[in-house]
């Protein structure tokens, strides 16, 4: 039997005591009041409501390494990024891969793959493909439904999905930025309970009115905790916390902890925001994780103070995963399938002609993922428009991974690049490669730069050439996640010594040809208006 002392948080009945508990069998077999208890904490491990484990780009394995450094015992993860690579046998990738640890991973069967059919992704995932998903083990609930088009007008392939997942007793996850009013309801109505795309209070009111559940998102990219979290004390049993997106940088430095030590630091009532990022996921989700209760199984961290968070140790079945600074389990070997059949391309290629000078330029927003549209002259020479990097007009392409067709350009604002091209692989939902560049010399080398890795990160400026290989899907490594980290903050910050004024540059790139979420974007077929549904011209 194991023994663990401290002041415990039970948090179904708001009080911290001192005590300890006992473990036998990987559960809690008591709790019991002491007089005496270590100056520590202990309370259930963290669950992120939602995240995309590739976009941390760490295979499952080496992403639950991480997590529990910060007291994180649990994910409800959705495989859809690899979904769109390889289909239903990169969902079985990661079921497998993340079983090899004692890390539990809920994963979710992907419901929009591909997500639209404006793009070109690698695979598909239908009807039949997901009842054989739902037949893997560690799978749980239909992921998010990002087709909400679709399930406003009751499509019937999208109908069938939603009900095959309600007829197995699986959860169903919303998609459905910006969603008020009516068409909210109806979404809802349709049996969709949560939704992670809320960016302001008011749209997350509308959505609580009707019945669903929010869960409060903090990404590298997306950042909507400051407009939200006031939530956690008005509707402590209806929200939860997440991630949805983290790359490695960030993801080293913390998780989930993180979200809570800042709503304890705004004024959150501590046993609200336990309650929203450990207990609420389980409950809503049915999740086999404990909740520091007898009986229950031993899931659990042990924290300094209430203050920072910072872990000590994390307890996954009764066996500590994580002390001393040290991951308690081995690394997995794991295979490295990909889909990846691209030619580098042509200079010639990336040449925008000069049918009007007043083109629609993509306005990125700083820690958002919705981009705005706004127009621009640009100046033309031998009858072809360059991009204006004085006035922070750049010039944005996207090149299809899965075959060669030719670049889709277009224009984008925001960026803040006066130096050099970035480009990325990392590209949501169909993972093709995106880049950005002042100039079409560095851009053509930052996009052949992935091409020759087969997937990755890169970076171009004259002579300098810059890359970060990801080589499982072309989104993730088996490196480690120290490893991966350290290379990736080298990009930022180079990124960031080239002009780029955002907070995150790689993770808002991968988001502007995410066309499910609104307004302008640009996939590998062309610029895409995200509220009309529908492709526009570049030209104004």
């Amino acid at each position: 039997m194991t023994e663990f002392k401290g002041h415990i948080l039970d948090i179904s009945n708001k009080q911290i005591i001192k005590g300890s508990i006992q473990i036998e069998n990987g559960k809690i077999r008591s709790i019991t009041p002491c007089d005496e208890v270590p100056n520590q904490y202990i309370l259930p491990g963290f669950i992120d409501a939602h995240v995309h484990v590739e976009s941390s780009m760490l295979i499952p394995s080496e992403f639950a390494r991480l997590a529990v450094k910060h007291g994180t015992v649990a994910t409800i993860s959705d495989p859809h990024e690899i979904g769109n690579v390889l289909g239903r046998s990169g969902v079985e990738y990661m079921v497998k891969n993340g079983g090899q640890t004692p890390f539990k991973f809920f994963f979710g069967a992907p419901s929009c793959v591909p997500a639209t059919t404006f793009e070109t992704a690698g695979a598909e995932i239908g009807l039949e493909d997901l009842r054989a998903i739902f037949d893997l083990p560690r799978v749980h609930y239909l992921a998010e439904m990002m087709n909400y088009p679709g399930v406003l007008f009751r499509d019937k392939d999208v109908m069938a999905k939603i009900e095959l997942a309600k007829s197995l007793n699986k959860r169903v996850d919303g998609h459905a930025p910006g969603l008020r009013g009516e068409d909210a309801k109806k979404y809802i109505e349709a049996g969709i309970e949560t939704d992670h795309e809320c960016f302001t209070k008011e749209e997350a009111l509308d959505k609580l009115k009707y019945g669903m559940k929010i869960l409060i998102r903090e990404g590298s990219a997306a950042k909507n905790f400051e407009a939200l979290y006031t939530l956690i004390d008005e509707f402590p049993n209806d929200t939860m916390l997440c991630s949805d997106d983290k790359h490695p940088n960030d993801f080293v430095e913390g998780h989930i902890n993180q979200l809570v030590a800042r709503a304890v630091e705004k004024g959150c009532d501590l046993f609200n925001i336990l309650q929203a990022a450990c207990i609420n996921p389980i409950e809503h989700y049915n999740m086999d994780v404990g909740q520091l209760r007898i009986g229950d199984q031993a899931d659990f961290c042990i924290i300094e103070d209430l203050k920072d968070f910072k872990v000590k140790q994390t307890i996954i079945d009764g066996n500590i995963v994580f002390e001393n600074d040290e991951v308690q389990f081995p690394r997995v070997e794991a295979e490295m399938p990909n889909n990846f059949n691209c030619s580098p391309i042509e200079l010639s290629q990336l040449k925008v002609l000069n049918t009007s000078d007043n083109v629609r330029v993509i306005v990125v927003e700083d820690g958002q993922l919705v981009t705005k549209e706004t127009e621009h002259t640009l100046k033309s020479e031998n009858g072809e428009l360059f991009a204006d990097v004085e006035n922070d007009i750049l010039k944005v392409v996207v090149v299809n991974r899965y075959f060669d067709a030719k670049p889709s350009v277009a224009f984008i604002k925001n960026f803040g690049l006066k130096k050099g091209s970035i480009a990325s692989c990392v590209a949501h939902d169909s993972h093709n490669i995106i880049a950005v560049g002042t100039n079409d010399e560095d851009i053509q080398k930052a996009v052949n730069l992935i091409i020759q890795e087969k997937g990755g990160i890169s970076l171009a400026n004259g002579t300098e050439e810059e890359v970060l290989g990801l080589p499982v899907a072309g989104i993730m490594t088996t490196e480690s996640g120290e490893k991966v980290a350290e290379r990736y903050e080298f990009l930022d910050q180079r990124s960031k010594e080239l002009g780029a004024q955002l907070s995150s540059p790689y993770m808002t790139l991968s988001f502007c040809a995410l066309l499910v979420i609104p307004q302008l974007k640009l996939s590998d077929k062309g610029l895409f208006d995200g509220g009309a549904f529908q492709f526009v011209s570049l030209y104004n």
